[in-house]
Formats: C-alpha cells, structure tokens, sequence
C-alpha cells in the first residue's frame, strides 16, 4: 500500500511539473531578479494560482478554448497534444508560474519564449458562414479569446471551491490582464462586467463552433492519458470543470452536470475532497507554499521588499 501511494504522489508531481524527484529547475530560478514582478503576496492573482483550483480552472479553460475553430485548428494542426499532453501542460504552467511569481524581466522572457512557439502556429479555417479564415496563434483577436476563457475558467472554479480573493473577482481580472497584455491582447477586461461582456460578444458575434473536431476534443480531454491510478479522481476534476461551466457553453460542447438517475452527483463535494487530497499529496495538510511561491518570496526578501512575509 505504502508504494501504491508513493506512486500515486509521484505521478501528480509529475503531471504537473514533469518530475517527481525535486522542483523543475525553472521554479528555483524565480529566486533570480532585480524587481518584485507583476504581481505580489497578498495579491488576487498569488490568492487564485496559489490555491488547487486552478486544476478545474484549467480543465475548464481547454474545453472552453476549443469553441474557437482558428484555436482548434491551431492546436490539432501544429502540436503533438495527443502523444504528448503532459509536455504541453507542464509548459503552460511554467508560463503561468513565471508571470505570477517571477520578476518583470522573468515573466517577459517566459512570454517571448511562448510567443516564438507560437510564429510558426498559422493556417486556415472555415467560418460559419463557410469563409476562408486565417488564424494565427500570436493574433491579438484569438489570444482575446484565449485569454477571456482563462480569466473566466480560474475564476469560475475559485469561486466555486477556494477561498477569498483579495479585492474579489475584479481585482483578479484587473490584475491578470496584464498577462494578456504581455500575450498581445487588445483592450482586457478589466472587471468581472467587462470579462462577461466579452465572452457575450464572442458569443453572440457567432465566431464560436462546436463540431466534431471539437467533440474529439472534448472527448481527449474528458478521458486524458492519464497514470490509472490518476483516472477515478481526474474524472471527478473533469465533472466539476462541467459544472463549472454556463449552461449554453456546456449545451456547445454536448456536456451536462454527472447524474444518478433524477439527482445531480453531488460534484462541489466530490470536487472538494479531491483537491484536499491532491493539496496532501503535494504539500501537506497546512497550507505549504509551492517552490515557485518559495523562490518568489526568497527574491523578494533580498530586495527588501516588506510584502515578502505576507502570507
């Protein structure tokens, strides 16, 4: 038993940052740099990243992405997702971490670096009406949308299974919009009114499809080549990621809330359990910082600065 649970530990470290044996490298380095970053302790974005809810938050975001046929396209044409999904979500989480804990000359490189992975990532779509499109991974109109389906999907899972949010909801969209910007976004959200008002855009504006290419997608997603012993509680990740979710993206995407018969499963309970678990296998059960957080404050301690013991 005691290996079975040493395995099930190693492969979550391992899911979500590549290995299992000690820190990817790149988190030790968030100790380097001359300033404090973007973004500080006690700040809404260090509030959500820092909290498991970010795993539903991100399930949530790749099935609310895949609406956008130029985003499909780009993701089935020019990457190796389905031989390799780790790889791409270990990436993701790099730039993720680097943005919210790194200092400015970090979170500006980590971005470069996504943005030169992206130059080659260019093609053509139909649209609904049948028109040629072309799409491009770095075009302002599409990182919008990817944007607008992050912010709303780690913000959407907070709310549902974490805690406080300094300044609340518009706080965490004032601030991670300057992520967007660093992306190449026109005009982010800045508050939660704004956030909605976009997404009804794109939505009203007809510019999202759900087809069989998304099907397929939702499919990969919803049954991830995942460690067995990962499966039973990724499948309750990816029901709370479906609940999560507004009903007419939901309808989109072919998906409804997990039931037994007439009665909903009872899936912000279920969801809760699992991310105290995954919160044990990775930290302990006081809330332990992670080594991006760790490194972060170590910077932030050299310089001085008075927000490093904020907790």
């Amino acid at each position: 038993m005691r290996n079975v649970l040493r395995t099930w530990r190693d492969e979550i470290k391992k899911t979500f940052s590549g290995r299992a044996d000690a820190p990817p490298d790149w988190t030790v380095r968030l100790a380097d740099g001359d300033d404090a970053g973007y973004h500080l302790p006690g700040s809404a974005v260090w509030a959500v990243h820092g909290s498991m809810t970010p795993i539903v938050g991100g399930i949530r975001t790749l099935l609310m992405q895949s609406l956008h046929p130029g985003a499909l396209a780009g993701v089935h044409e020019h990457s190796n997702f389905r031989d390799d999904p780790l790889r791409r979500l270990a990436n993701t989480i790099r730039w993720i971490f680097t943005v919210t804990y790194g200092s400015t000359a970090a979170a500006e490189e980590a971005t470069r670096r996504v943005r030169r992975l992206h130059e080659p990532v260019q093609g053509n779509y139909l649209n609904n009406d049948g028109e040629v499109r072309t799409y491009s991974a770095n075009d302002p109109a599409l990182a919008n949308w990817i944007h607008l389906a992050f912010t709303d999907g780690f913000l959407a899972a907070h709310k549902l299974w974490g805690g406080d949010v300094p300044g609340g909801a518009d706080a965490y969209v004032r601030e991670w919009a300057q992520a967007g910007r660093l992306m190449g976004v026109e005009d982010p959200p800045l508050t939660e009114a704004q956030l909605r008002s976009q997404l009804d855009r794109w939505y009203t504006q007809g510019g999202l499809r759900a087809d069989a290419r998304v099907r397929e997608t939702v499919e990969f997603i919803r049954d991830a080549p995942l460690h067995p012993l990962l499966r039973p509680g990724y499948r309750i990740l990816f029901a709370a990621a479906v609940y999560s979710l507004e009903p007419r993206y939901r309808e989109m995407l072919g998906l409804s809330v997990p039931r037994l018969g007439p009665f909903p499963l009872p899936v912000r309970l279920t969801t809760k359990v699992v991310l105290g678990v995954v919160h044990l296998a990775l930290g302990g059960p006081r809330r332990q910082m992670g080594p991006s957080e760790t490194a972060a404050r170590q910077r932030l301690k050299r310089l001085g600065e008075p927000v490093a013991d904020v907790a």
